[in-house]
C-alpha cells in the first residue's frame, strides 16, 4: 500500500503515528508544529489521506490513524530503524549521524529488500537509539523503562532509549560518555534546578545531567 504514497504522504502518516497516544486525537496544530509547516497545508494533506482511508479526520477536532494508516506508519518506522541499525553497526556511522540519512532511505519501499536487510542484520529488536524495530508483521516490543529523573538515588540502571534524537542531544550524550546500554547510577539530586549527579560505569568522574536531559533519557533499573 505505501508504494502508492508520496514521500510527503508517508512523512505525514509517520508524524501522526509518533504524536498519537492511546485514546487521544492529534490536532492540526500539533502536526503542523511537528512538521514545521502551516496548518492550512496540513488540512489539505489530511483530506487526501482521509480519502485514501488512512486517517479518521474530524474538522476542528483532530484525527487518528485507521488500521491501514497504522500499518503504513509501522512500515515506514520499520524501514527507518533498520537502516539506522545498518548504518551504525555495519558502516560505523555515529548514532548522532544516521537520522537524516535514514529519513531518505525509509522511503525505499521494496519489501524484499527490507526483509533481506532484516535477515542480514540478524533481526535486531532495537535501533541504535533504543527504539523498538517493528517486525515484518508490524509487531513492536514494548520496553518497561522510566525517565532518568524518576530513578531513585543509589540505584543502578541501564540506559535503554532516548526520546529526543536530535544530533545536538546525541552529541551531548557522547560528550558525557552516555550511550544505549550504559550502566549509570544517580548519586545526588539537586533541588535548586532538579539536575542530577550521575556516575557512568567505567568512567571515574561523575557527570552533571540537567533536568531537560534527564526527561528525555530512559533507563531500566537493574
Amino acid at each position: 500500500m505505501s508504494s502508492n504514497l508520496s514521500v510527503a504522504e508517508e512523512n505525514y502518516i509517520k508524524a501522526v503515528f509518533h504524536l498519537q497516544r492511546p485514546g487521544s486525537i492529534v490536532s492540526t496544530n500539533e502536526l503542523a508544529a511537528e512538521l514545521n509547516t502551516k496548518a492550512a497545508s496540513v488540512t489539505d494533506m489530511l483530506k487526501k489521506l482521509k480519502q485514501k482511508k488512512l486517517l479518521n479526520y474530524e474538522p476542528y477536532k483532530g484525527f487518528t490513524l485507521t488500521a491501514d494508516g497504522r500499518k503504513v506508519a509501522l512500515g515506514v518506522v520499520r524501514r527507518h530503524r533498520l537502516w539506522e541499525y545498518f548504518l551504525v553497526e555495519k558502516l560505523q556511522f555515529g548514532w548522532d549521524e544516521v537520522h537524516e540519512v535514514a529519513e531518505e532511505l525509509e522511503h525505499v519501499t521494496s519489501k524484499k529488500l527490507i526483509d533481506k536487510l532484516d535477515a542480514y542484520l540478524d533481526f535486531p529488536r532495537f535501533d541504535p537509539h533504543g527504539d523498538p524495530i517493528p517486525d515484518a508483521n508490524g509487531r513492536l516490543i514494548l520496553q518497561n523503562h522510566i525517565c532518568l529523573n524518576e530513578l531513585a538515588v543509589n540505584t543502578v540502571a541501564q540506559v535503554s532509549s532516548v526520546k529526543d534524537q536530535s544530533s545536538e542531544l546525541l552529541e551531548l550524550l557522547k560528550h558525557k560518555n552516555i550511550s544505549i546500554g550504559s550502566k549509570i547510577e544517580v548519586k545526588r539530586k539537586f533541588d535548586f534546578d532538579n539536575s542530577l549527579e550521575v556516575k557512568v560505569k567505567n568512567f571515574a568522574a561523575p557527570v552533571n545531567v540537567s533536568k531537560q536531559l534527564a526527561e528525555v533519557l530512559y533507563v531500566q533499573p537493574q
